[in-house]
């Protein structure tokens, strides 16, 4: 993974990190963005909502469930 350097309020880091119950900084700025993309992939979907027409049983929702 490269190494950069970027400039982030320190007081706002040190609440992400106590938020989020991390120990460093790395982790608390790693868990904000994969927070951050995932709640984006949300909106993505919702957006979706109601417009894709899906035919899936019961039996197949349970099929792909258990194939994770």
């Amino acid at each position: 993974m490269p190494r950069m350097t970027i400039e982030i309020d320190e007081a706002l880091l040190e609440e992400a990190r106590r938020v989020l119950g991390v120990r460093t900084k790395r982790e608390a700025i790693e868990r904000a963005l994969q927070e951050l993309v995932r709640q984006q992939r949300r909106r993505g979907i919702r957006a979706h909502a109601g417009r894709v027409e899906l035919e899936l049983t019961q039996e197949t929702l349970r099929a792909l469930r258990e194939s994770r």
